[in-house]
C-alpha cells in the first residue's frame, strides 16, 4: 500500500501552492504531489488512515484554511473586471468583505451571459472556464449557468475521495466487493462561445477524472462506464441493472446519486424483470440496446447463460410483494446509498419499503456552484444527517436567519416546506454581516453564501442550514430547505411565484366559462413511482357559490397548461427523463380551504396573520383536503421542451 506523498501533520506544508503547474491539468497525476492544484493534499484513497488524517487536520485548522483559501482566491482573482470594481488592486481580506456585496445568481447571470456568448473567462476568473455547469435552479424559466475550471474537476476527486475513509470507519469490509450505483448522464448543449453547458455530475462523469480515475478497490462498480455514460436513459438504466443483477453476489451496496432515481430505477426493474431474466436465461442481451459500447460491455458482463441465477430473480420478483426487495436480490448489500435530506426527505417511507432495513445513507452535500460537505456520521437516521462542511472546498460565509414565532405559536408543516414561510431571513434587513465558519452559533439558522475558486464571489447559494453541532472545530449543518422553493419531485424545483404564474395561466381557461378560482394549493405526491404535482382548487360559479359542472376536456387543458408554464427543468423531467408523473388537478368542495384555515389555527397559525399556504407538507392537512375531493384530472400529454 503506497504512503500518503505528503506529511498529514504541518497543515501549511500541506496546503502550500505548487508554483509548478502542468500544461494540461487533466494530466495530473496522484503520484507527482507537486502536480496538484493548490490546497489540496494528495494522498492514496486506497490509504484509509491517510484519508481520515486529513480530515482531521482539515477540521482542527478550519480558520487558518479558510483564512488561506480566501487569500488565493483573492490573489488569483482580483484582477478580474468583476472583482478590481471593487477592490481597486486591493487584495486583503477586510477590503473584500467590505466592498465586495453578497450577490444571488441575478447579479452575475450577465458576467455569465457573456462568457457564454464568447467573453474571455477573465471577466470573472483568472482561471480560464471549460464548460459551464447547469443548476437545477432556474432564472427566466432557463436553467442557471455555473463557471467551472480544469482544476475544479481535481477539487471534485479529492472530495468524493474523502467519502471513502468515513464509510470504511462504520462499514467493514468494502473492498471486498462492488457498488452498484446507478449513474447517468443528462443532455448538455454547446454555448454560444463554443462552451458546453452541462449539469455537474454529467461533467464529471464525462472527465478524464471519473473515465481514467486509478483503481480503488473501495470503489469498483457493477456497471461499466459505456452504460453510465450512454445518452439514452432507458437503454442506460436497462444495462446499468441487468449488470447488477449477473453480479448480485458480488455486490455490497446500491444506491444513485438522489432517492428519486433510485426509486424510479425499482420501478424500471418491476416493469422490465421478465426480459432482464430473458437475458441473462439465454446469455443475449435485448435487440432493442442499440447503443454500442453498452452492447459490447454487458455481453462481456453476460458472457454465457445463467438459467440458475434467471430462475432465482424470477423466482423473487414474481412474489406478490416487493417488500424488502433489494436485500432479497442483492443478500450482501450492506446499505442503500442516496440523497434522502432537502426534498429527497419525502421518499424515505418507500425507501424502507424495498429496502428490507438496510441503512439509507447520504454521504454528502453538494451543488452546482461547489462541492460543500461530507456525513461524518453516515449510518445516521435520514432526520438526523448533518453535514461537516469542508474548508478547503470554498470560502464561506453565512446570513442569519431567524425562526418566526409569533403569539408563541410552533408552526406545523402546512405553512410550507418544512417551516419554509415560518423563516424570516434577517438578511431583508439593511447592513447584515455575514458570519464566517468559525464563528456561526450551534442551534442557529443561516444562510449559506460561498466564494469560490470558480468566479462566484459572496454568492448566495439559496440554502437554509442549521448548526447541530462541531466535528473538531468545523461545524456540522442540517439542510434544512432551499429559499422560495415549494414543490420538489427530483431535480426540479419550484417556487411559489413559479407556481402562482402557471396558475395564473391556467385559471384563465376556466374563468373564460364563468368559473371563478377561489382558492389553491399544491402538494409533491410521491406515493407512486414517478411522483407528480397535485393542485388542489376550490371553484365556483360566478354569481353563486355553487360547484359548477366540469368538462374534463377543459380541466385537461387547465392541468396541460400548468406544465407548460413550468420552467425547462420541471419540463425536461416530465418529457425527457420521465422522472415526473403528469400533473394532477383535484377539485374540491366549497368551504374545503376554510376548513384548512381552521386546522392550521388549531395547530397555532395567527389568524389575523394566516395566508393559505402554497404548499401543503402536514399529511393532517393533506387528508383534510383529500377527503372534500369530488373530483381529480390529469394532464394528458407531456409539456414541450427542448434542449437550447
Amino acid at each position: 500500500m503506497r504512503a500518503c506523498p505528503i506529511s498529514c501533520t504541518a497543515v501549511k506544508q500541506q496546503f502550500s501552492t505548487c508554483s509548478r503547474k502542468p500544461k494540461d491539468v487533466n494530466q495530473m497525476t496522484r503520484g507527482n504531489p507537486c502536480q496538484l492544484p493548490g490546497m489540496l493534499p494528495n494522498y492514496d484513497p486506497n490509504d484509509n488512515e491517510a484519508g481520515m488524517k486529513i480530515l482531521e487536520d482539515l477540521t482542527e485548522n478550519v480558520e487558518q484554511i479558510q483564512q488561506r483559501v480566501l487569500e488565493e482566491i483573492i490573489t488569483r482573482n482580483a484582477r478580474t473586471d468583476y472583482l478590481k470594481g471593487f477592490l481597486d488592486g486591493q487584495f486583503d481580506k477586510q477590503v473584500f468583505k467590505k466592498t465586495v456585496p453578497v450577490v444571488n445568481y441575478e447579479d452575475i447571470k450577465p458576467y455569465i451571459e457573456r462568457i457564454a456568448n464568447g467573453d474571455s473567462s477573465n471577466i470573472i476568473s483568472a482561471e480560464p472556464i471549460i464548460e459551464l455547469l447547469t443548476s437545477s435552479g432556474t432564472s427566466g424559466g432557463q436553467p442557471k449557468m455555473m463557471p467551472s475550471t480544469a482544476e475544479d474537476l481535481h477539487r471534485k476527486t479529492f472530495f468524493y475521495n474523502l467519502l471513502v475513509p468515513v464509510m470504511n470507519k462504520y462499514v467493514d469490509g468494502l473492498d471486498e466487493g462492488k457498488a452498484m450505483y446507478l449513474l447517468f448522464v443528462k443532455p448538455e448543449t454547446k454555448t454560444p462561445s463554443g462552451l458546453m453547458a452541462r449539469p455537474v455530475l454529467t461533467s464529471y462523469y464525462k472527465s478524464n477524472n471519473f473515465q481514467n480515475r486509478p483503481f480503488n478497490r473501495f470503489n469498483v462498480f457493477t456497471s461499466p462506464d459505456e452504460t453510465i455514460l450512454c445518452s439514452d436513459s432507458k437503454q442506460s438504466m436497462y444495462c446499468q441493472l441487468l449488470c447488477g443483477l449477473v453480479q448480485r453476489q458480488e455486490v455490497l451496496r446500491v444506491g444513485a446519486v438522489f432517492a428519486s432515481a433510485f426509486l424510479r430505477a425499482i420501478k424500471f426493474l418491476e416493469d422490465n424483470w421478465k426480459e432482464l431474466c430473458s437475458n441473462i436465461r439465454t446469455g443475449h442481451v435485448s435487440d432493442w440496446i442499440t447503443d454500442p459500447g453498452c452492447r459490447k460491455v454487458v455481453s462481456l458482463v453476460l458472457n454465457k447463460p445463467k438459467p440458475e441465477l434467471a430462475d432465482l430473480i424470477e423466482h423473487e420478483c414474481s412474489s406478490k410483494s416487493w417488500e424488502g426487495i433489494i436485500k432479497k436480490l442483492w443478500p450482501r448489500t450492506k446499505y442503500i446509498e442516496v440523497i434522502v435530506t432537502g426534498s429527497m426527505a419525502q421518499y424515505v417511507s418507500t425507501l424502507e419499503y424495498y429496502s428490507g432495513g438496510l441503512p439509507l445513507v447520504s454521504t454528502m452535500y453538494a451543488s452546482s456552484e461547489c462541492y460543500f460537505g461530507i456525513n461524518f456520521k453516515p449510518l445516521s437516521k435520514p432526520w438526523d444527517v448533518s453535514y461537516t462542511l469542508i474548508p478547503n472546498m470554498a470560502y464561506f460565509e453565512f446570513l442569519p436567519v431567524k425562526e418566526k414565532n409569533e403569539d408563541g405559536a410552533q408552526y406545523v408543516q402546512c405553512n410550507g416546506v418544512c417551516k419554509e414561510n415560518c423563516m424570516e431571513k434577517e438578511t431583508e434587513k439593511e447592513d447584515v454581516e455575514t458570519v464566517e465558519l468559525v464563528d456561526v452559533k450551534l442551534g442557529q439558522y443561516y444562510e449559506l453564501v460561498v466564494t469560490t475558486f470558480t468566479g462566484l464571489y459572496r454568492y448566495r447559494v439559496g440554502d437554509i442550514l442549521m448548526v447541530t453541532g462541531f466535528h473538531n472545530k468545523a461545524p456540522q449543518f442540517r439542510f434544512v430547505h432551499r429559499r422560495n422553493v415549494v414543490l420538489s419531485i427530483d431535480t426540479d424545483k419550484t417556487s411559489e411565484e413559479d407556481l402562482l404564474k402557471a396558475v395564473t395561466k391556467a385559471k384563465v381557461i376556466v374563468e373564460s366559462l364563468g368559473i371563478l378560482l377561489i382558492e389553491y394549493t399544491s402538494y409533491a405526491d410521491t406515493s407512486s413511482i414517478p411522483g407528480h404535482y397535485v393542485l388542489f382548487w376550490e371553484l365556483t360559479s360566478k354569481g353563486n357559490n355553487h360547484l359548477p359542472v366540469l368538462d374534463p376536456k377543459i380541466m385537461e387543458q387547465c392541468c396541460s397548461t400548468v406544465e407548460e408554464s413550468l420552467d425547462s427543468v420541471y419540463r425536461r423531467c416530465r418529457r425527457k427523463d420521465n422522472s415526473i408523473g403528469p400533473l394532477e388537478i383535484r377539485v374540491v368542495q366549497h368551504g374545503t380551504f376554510d376548513a384548512l384555515m381552521d386546522f392550521c389555527v388549531s395547530q397555532g397559525s395567527s389568524v389575523n396573520q394566516y395566508k393559505t399556504p402554497r404548499c401543503i407538507k402536514s399529511g393532517e392537512a393533506i387528508n383534510i383536503l383529500d377527503s372534500r375531493v369530488v373530483a381529480r384530472f390529469f394532464s394528458q400529454k407531456a409539456p414541450f421542451w427542448e434542449l437550447v
